[in-house]
């Protein structure tokens, strides 16, 4: 089973940006879509992005035109461009399998957004 590490996270200020990535253990190039997911303190964990095989991305209304899913060309890591950063935004964040059954659960980073 593939693993995932995240990594990138940090304490930023409002308005600030963040470059998340995603390292597999193996191929992610056969997986149909991977996504990025956050959980806040308090509540569950959702998926704010996500990425297909053939590149169409999607984004959770929250985030749709700050951030950015994207994936090298090894199909191997899996990004996410975090710009214009809010307080809402704090969260663990974690990359996995989206639109089907996930994977194990690596230990995400953790994202602050805090003046």
């Amino acid at each position: 089973q593939v693993q995932f590490v995240e990594s990138g996270g940090g304490l930023v200020q409002p308005g600030g940006s963040l470059r998340l990535s995603c390292a597999a253990s193996g191929s992610i190039f056969s997986i149909y879509a991977m996504g990025w997911y956050r959980q806040a303190p308090g509540k569950q964990r959702e998926l704010v992005a996500h990425i297909i095989r053939s590149g169409i991305t999607n984004y959770a209304d929250s985030v749709k035109g700050r951030f950015t899913i994207s994936r090298d060309g090894a199909g191997n890591t899996v990004y996410l461009q975090m710009n214009s950063l809010k307080s809402e935004d704090t969260a663990v964040y974690y990359c996995n399998v989206a639109l089907a059954r996930t994977g194990s659960w690596g230990k995400g980073t953790l994202v602050t957004v805090s003046s």
